[in-house]
C-alpha cells in the first residue's frame, strides 16, 4: 500500500522558515522547510523531545510545496501576476532594559551556559526577516499508520500551530484532506487557489528536475534540544 498525502493548506500575514540562521539574523526561505512542516506536525500532534522514530519515517518521504501569488487583469483584460510582498525585516533587542538585581528580571538577560555574563554585555540585537501574504500548499507524504491521527491533530492541535514561528499564526485553516496520490492531492490543492483568485508561483519538488536546484540542511533526524538534520536535493520550478 502507497503512503498517502496530507494537503496541507499555509495562509498568514507573516511566515518564516529559517534555513540557515544564526542567533544575530534570522532569514527565512522563500518556501516552507521540510524541517518547519514536520515541526508543525509533532507541535499539533503534542510531541515534544526527539522524536527519532517518528522522523526517521518522514525521512524518506516526499514533500511537494505549491506557491501562490495573488493576481489582478492588466488593461488588455488578462490576468497576471501581482508582485511579491518584500521581505519585513524584525529589530530586536534582547535582554535589554532588564535590572540585573531582581531575580526574575535577571533570568530575561542573555548569559553564557555556565550562567555568568556575557562576553561584550548581556544585550544582543537581531535581525528576524519574514515572508508577507505568502500562500502556500504542502503535499505532505505520510506514513498509512500515522495518517489518520496526524489528520486529526490538525484539525483539533493539542499545542499552538504556527507557520515557522510563534507569532506567525495561519489565518485559515492548514488541514485540507487526505489523498491516495500526489496528482489528487495536488489537484484540490489548485481548486483552493482557484477559489481564492490566486495564481501558481513555483513549486519545490523533491530532487533533481528543469529548474533551480538547491540543497537542503532541512530533514529533521532529531528534534529537542539537540536537534539533528540531514540534507536534501530539491528544485525550485517557476510557473
Amino acid at each position: 500500500m502507497n503512503n498517502p498525502y496530507l494537503l496541507l493548506w499555509l495562509e498568514a500575514p507573516l511566515q518564516s522558515w529559517g534555513h540557515d540562521s544564526k542567533f544575530g539574523r534570522r532569514d527565512t526561505l522563500n518556501f516552507p522547510t521540510k524541517s518547519g512542516v514536520l515541526g508543525l506536525v509533532c507541535s499539533a500532534l503534542g510531541a515534544g523531545g526527539g522524536q527519532l522514530e517518528l522522523l526517521a519515517e518522514f525521512a524518506v518521504l516526499k514533500q511537494t510545496v505549491l506557491s501562490f501569488a495573488r493576481c489582478r487583469n492588466n488593461s488588455s483584460g488578462e490576468l497576471i501576476k501581482i508582485d511579491r510582498e518584500p521581505l519585513l525585516r524584525d529589530f530586536h533587542m534582547v535582554g535589554s532594559g532588564y535590572d540585573n538585581q531582581d531575580p526574575w528580571a535577571s533570568l530575561l538577560i542573555p548569559k553564557t551556559s555556565e550562567g555568568k555574563k556575557a562576553v561584550g554585555g548581556g544585550t544582543k540585537m537581531t535581525y528576524r526577516y519574514y515572508l508577507q501574504d505568502a500562500y502556500f500548499a504542502v503535499l505532505l507524504q505520510v506514513p498509512t499508520t500515522r495518517a489518520d491521527a496526524i489528520a486529526e491533530a490538525l484539525q483539533n492541535p493539542t499545542w499552538d500551530v504556527y507557520l515557522g514561528r510563534k507569532n506567525c499564526a495561519p489565518t485559515d485553516f492548514i488541514y485540507r484532506g487526505r489523498y491516495a496520490d500526489e496528482a489528487e492531492a495536488m489537484g484540490h490543492a489548485l481548486a483552493i487557489a482557484q477559489g481564492k483568485s490566486l495564481m501558481e508561483d513555483f513549486r519545490v519538488l523533491d530532487g533533481e528536475h528543469h529548474g533551480e536546484v538547491l540543497t537542503l540542511m532541512d530533514v529533521p533526524i532529531q528534534f529537542g534540544e539537540r536537534k539533528r538534520y540531514r540534507d536534501r536535493r530539491v528544485t525550485v520550478v517557476t510557473a
